[in-house]
C-alpha cells in the first residue's frame, strides 16, 4: 500500500512538474505572437543610422511571463539579448495584476473572472501573489531588480534622474547597458490602499497607469461599465502620485479620468501604448481632441505596434500612425509605446527595430523626427520628469 502511495506522488509530481515547464511557455507561445514582416530588409543606410540612435520604448509587459528574459528566446517580443540587437537604450517594464477573461475593447465587468491569478498559479509565483494585486506587482519589481543585480553589466535599473545621468554616461561611454524603469499596467496594484503608493515607489516604480480593461476604485476604464471620471479614492490617490512625482500613465482610461486627471495635475502625462482615433478609429484610441490637451500640457504618446493601436500593424503602418501623431500633436511629444508581450500580435519583435527606422527613412522623415521619435523624446521627458535622487 505505501509503494502504491509513493509511486502516486511520484506521478503527481512529475506531472506537476511538467505542467509548470511547458504550460506556461505554450501559453505565451499562442499570446505573445509575431506575424512575420515578408517586406525588405531595413537598408544598409537605416541600419547604420539605426545604431546610432538612443532607442526608448514605454511599454513592454515582459515581466508578467516566467520566462528569464535576460536569456534570448525563441518567442515573445522582448528580452535583454534581443533589446541589445534591436539597440534599445530605455525599456519600460510594465506589471500586469489583473486582466478579466474575455477581455475586449468595447466593454469589461469588474466582476469579470481574473485570468491573471490563473497564471500566477501556473507560473507557479510565489504564495503572497495568489490573493494580492499588489504582491503581483512587487513580485514583478524583484525579477527586474534581481536581473539587473546578476547582469549589472546588461541592466541598469533606473527610478531617479542620478541614475539616468549615470546610465547615460555608460551608454555615451559605448556600453550596450539598457536603462530599465518599472511602470504599473493599471492600479490594481493598490489593492485599494494608499499606502500601497509609497510601497510601489519603494520597489523602483517611477510610471503608474490608473485602469486597465475594467472600472476600478480610482474610476471608470475606457473598456469599462461605467465612463465616469475618477472616485474620490481616485482623487486622493492621484494627488498622492503627483506628491511623490510618480508619471501618470492614463492609457487605458475613461476620457472622463483622462479630464479629470489633466485638471488636477501641474505635471505632464503620459499614453504608454496607443494609436490615435482620427488615424485608426478603434474603441483603443480615445479622441483627437483629448490627445491635443495631453500634448498642450507637455505629455507624451507612445505609439503601439499592433492593429486595435495603428489598424495596419506593419512597419509602415506604424510610421504612417507616427506622422499623424506628429501633425496632430507636435513632434517633442511622440515616442513608441510597442505593447510587447500584452497579449498582442507584433509584425516584428524587438530585435528588429531597425524596421522602424527604415520605414521612417522610406516616408521621408527628417534625421531630427527620426531620433526624437525612436528615444529622444522619451529621455528627455524622464530628464524632466523622474525625481531627481541623491
Amino acid at each position: 500500500m505505501n509503494k502504491i502511495l509513493s509511486i502516486s506522488l511520484a506521478v503527481l509530481i512529475l506531472i506537476l512538474a511538467l505542467v509548470l515547464l511547458l504550460v506556461p511557455a505554450r501559453l505565451e507561445q499562442g499570446t505573445n505572437q509575431v506575424n512575420a514582416y515578408e517586406g525588405p530588409p531595413a537598408s544598409v543606410a537605416a541600419q547604420a543610422l539605426h545604431q546610432t540612435l538612443i532607442v526608448g520604448d514605454l511599454h513592454t509587459d515582459t515581466l508578467l511571463w516566467q520566462r528569464d528574459f535576460t536569456r534570448e528566446s525563441d518567442y515573445g517580443h522582448v528580452d535583454i539579448p534581443r533589446l541589445q540587437a534591436g539597440n534599445v537604450a530605455m525599456q519600460m517594464f510594465t506589471a500586469v495584476t489583473r486582466s478579466p477573461t474575455g477581455q475586449n475593447y468595447e466593454s469589461n465587468s469588474s466582476q469579470t473572472m481574473d485570468t491573471i491569478t490563473a497564471l500566477a498559479l501556473v507560473q507557479a509565483w510565489p504564495l503572497r501573489t495568489w490573493g494580492s494585486l499588489a504582491e503581483r506587482a512587487l513580485y514583478q519589481a524583484e525579477r527586474l531588480h534581481k536581473a539587473a543585480a546578476e547582469h549589472p553589466e546588461q541592466i541598469a535599473l533606473v527610478t531617479n534622474q542620478s541614475e539616468l545621468a549615470a546610465w547615460q554616461l555608460r551608454r555615451e561611454a559605448g556600453e550596450p547597458v539598457i536603462a530599465a524603469l518599472l511602470g504599473t499596467e493599471g492600479s490594481h496594484a493598490l489593492d485599494g490602499e494608499l499606502a500601497n503608493i509609497d510601497r510601489l515607489v519603494a520597489a523602483g516604480y517611477s510610471m503608474v497607469g490608473l485602469q486597465h480593461f475594467f472600472d476600478n476604485k480610482l474610476g471608470g476604464s475606457l473598456h469599462g461599465h461605467s465612463g465616469e471620471g475618477l472616485t474620490d479614492f481616485g482623487r486622493s490617490a492621484v494627488k498622492r502620485m503627483l506628491e511623490l512625482e510618480i508619471m501618470i500613465d492614463v492609457a487605458h482610461s475613461s476620457e472622463a479620468v483622462v479630464r479629470e486627471v489633466l485638471a488636477m495635475s501641474d505635471r505632464p502625462l503620459i499614453v504608454s501604448h496607443t494609436g490615435f482615433n482620427g488615424h485608426c478609429d478603434t474603441p483603443r484610441n480615445i479622441s483627437d481632441e483629448l490627445m491635443v490637451q495631453i500634448a498642450d500640457a507637455g505629455g507624451l504618446i507612445g505609439v503601439g505596434y499592433w492593429d486595435a493601436a495603428v489598424c495596419d500593424p506593419s512597419p509602415d503602418g506604424i510610421v504612417s500612425a507616427i506622422r499623424y501623431g506628429i501633425d496632430l500633436l507636435g513632434l517633442e511629444h511622440v515616442a513608441l509605446g510597442s505593447d510587447y508581450d500584452g497579449a498582442i500580435t507584433a509584425p516584428f519583435d524587438t530585435s528588429q527595430l531597425a524596421l522602424l527606422t527604415d520605414a521612417m527613412l522610406r516616408a521621408e522623415f527628417t534625421e531630427k523626427e527620426i531620433r526624437l521619435v525612436m528615444g529622444g523624446n522619451m529621455l528627455r521627458f524622464l530628464q524632466q520628469q523622474l525625481p531627481e535622487g541623491e
